[in-house]
């Protein structure tokens, strides 16, 4: 199991420098260029020729920034291989820098190794390249507004290459057993492409379009918060497509959850796929008198050392309680401006990070090391080490229990304040190819027979991002009809008192600040 510990290291049991396997990319590259592409996209670079001090100037905010001032790598934290974090040094081709979370070997591959001396032989470090190639410009293309029937036939043969977090074995299912044959009934097909983090996809978009190609790996994305302003700031995402979608018709238009995206406006640049509410779970039979609140949680795992913990951001359910802390420690989320700024994230920071250094000593392992991933706190829970864990996907704590994963006296812990609430979504690159049979599987996975089979308890337990007064009656009553789910409320009760995400500006911010005042902190 992987961990962070608190000097901001992560940990296996075993070295995984060798692991070159994982360094492959999911989807075979079509061209060595692309595969080039990849590897580089991942290796934010202090590859270089013998020129490369005289970039330092180009090389510095390109790292901590990303290209044309946009986070290329989300939730990647750099590992420096030089005392210096963000002093270029000359390094061999054969070295680079190691992304926190990621197993990469110390050679970049073979097929990429050839394209790679070239690039050094030019007299250009690989990251001073890709500072350069900073254009295209961030505005999103626009879909052509077609008739829906000419999309449809456009879309006759293609096929969809859907990038989505591979760690949901319920939501796999349901693509595979569900999704995939009404896609290939509607004559698309659809392969599912699981991904560690969201951001991988996100990446390997923005290198494609920095390359300027059109007709890249990736079709479609699982996306929210984030990662979806992230790319959109780049003009990753196609645009003004989802309007175009028959089935955007049973969807309530003034829906601030469908509408705004982790701060960002959607503006037709993703369509909505399912609702979410994060939501702490408790484990009945060691908590017979839960709290009510995030406060009171907090002093509970004060007076209950050892059985508490959570992952580490910038994990995305890390982050998210971090936020939660946040709002809790303010007063309230309306306490908290859903815009960030500097001044506000001044003010209101230290409490946070002093209230988290505090129940730091009570947290599992004595808050010396920290799971890398809500999965990993997860199994710490199934495995009966911490007695709560955490999900923004409570929708897969019914099966967890029927199964015998987590214990059967497993609870959903309603706090008096609410929880923050968002949706996910589908988007398609501005590089994709095969954008019309993209938008053909986001109308499929909207219907409303796509949406009642993902809200099957036994299936994937989602919540339905359609509106019940838009359905027609023999839909509304096969929605009804779905089997009440003996650990998860439902949605209107778990949603009660809910507050909106605040805008992906925070998230950056907070995750760093974490990792200094909390983690390194100690």
């Amino acid at each position: 199991m992987r961990h962070v510990d608190t000097e901001g290291y992560e940990g296996t049991a075993e070295d995984d420098d060798s692991e070159d396997s994982q360094f492959e990319p999911v989807v075979p590259a079509r061209s060595s260029a692309r595969r080039l592409l990849f590897d580089l996209h991942r290796i934010p670079s202090f590859l270089s020729s013998t020129r490369s001090t005289q970039h330092h100037d180009a090389l510095d905010p390109f790292l901590r920034e990303g290209i044309g001032g946009v986070a290329v790598f989300p939730n990647r934290r750099i590992r420096p291989i030089h005392p210096e974090p963000w002093t270029a040094r000359r390094v061999s081709v054969k070295q680079f820098v190691r992304p926190r979370g990621l197993s990469i070997p110390r050679r970049i591959p073979a097929r990429s190794r050839v394209a790679a001396r070239a690039l050094v032989a030019s007299g250009l470090s690989v990251g001073v390249l890709l500072a350069g190639c900073a254009a295209p410009g961030p505005e999103a293309p626009v879909a052509e507004n077609l008739p829906w029937s000419e999309i449809e036939e456009q879309a006759q043969g293609q096929t969809v290459s859907l990038w989505m977090y591979g760690g949901d074995e319920q939501g796999n299912s349901y693509v595979d057993e569900y999704l995939i044959p009404a896609a290939r009934a509607a004559g698309v097909t659809l392969r599912r492409v699981p991904v560690a983090s969201t951001s991988d996809a996100v990446n390997r978009i923005l290198s494609e379009r920095q390359a300027g190609l059109t007709d890249g790996d990736v079709d479609l994305v699982w996306v929210n918060g984030d990662n979806f302003g992230t790319g959109k700031q780049a003009g990753a995402w196609l645009c003004g497509w989802t309007a175009t979608l028959p089935n955007m018709q049973f969807t309530d238009p003034d829906d601030p959850l469908l509408n705004d995206d982790f701060g960002t406006p959607v503006e037709g640049c993703e369509a909505p796929w399912h609702k979410a509410q994060f939501t702490l779970v408790y484990n009945a039979a060691a908590v017979p008198d839960p709290p009510t609140t995030l406060a009171g949680v907090l002093d509970w795992t004060q007076a209950n050392p050892g059985r508490f913990t959570y992952p580490a951001p910038p994990d995305f359910t890390g982050s998210v309680f971090v936020r939660e802390v946040l709002a809790s420690v303010s007063g309230g989320a309306e306490n908290v401006p859903s815009q960030f700024s500097e001044a506000d994230y001044d003010r209101l920071t230290p409490a946070l990070f002093d209230r988290l250094r505090e129940i730091a000593p009570s947290l599992w392992r004595g808050g010396t090391t920290y799971p890398q991933t809500s999965s990993e706190l997860d199994a710490l829970y199934a495995g009966g080490q911490v007695d709560m864990t955490m999900t923004y996907g409570p929708a897969t704590l019914t099966e967890l229990v029927a199964k015998g994963t987590y214990p059967p006296q497993t609870k959903v812990l309603q706090l008096d304040e609410g929880t923050v609430g968002n949706a996910s979504f589908l988007a398609i690159p501005s590089t994709s190819g095969q954008s019309a049979a993209a938008r053909v599987v986001a109308n499929l996975a909207l219907s409303p027979e796509q949406q009642l089979a993902s809200a099957r308890p036994d299936v994937w337990g989602q919540f339905t991002v359609l509106d019940m007064e838009r359905l027609s009656p023999a839909d509304r009553e096969a929605f009804a009809a779905l089997p009440s789910s003996p650990v998860v409320p439902p949605y209107d009760v778990l949603s009660r008192n809910a507050h909106p995400e605040l805008s992906a500006q925070w998230v950056g911010p907070l995750d760093d600040g974490w990792r200094r005042n909390v983690l390194a902190g100690r």
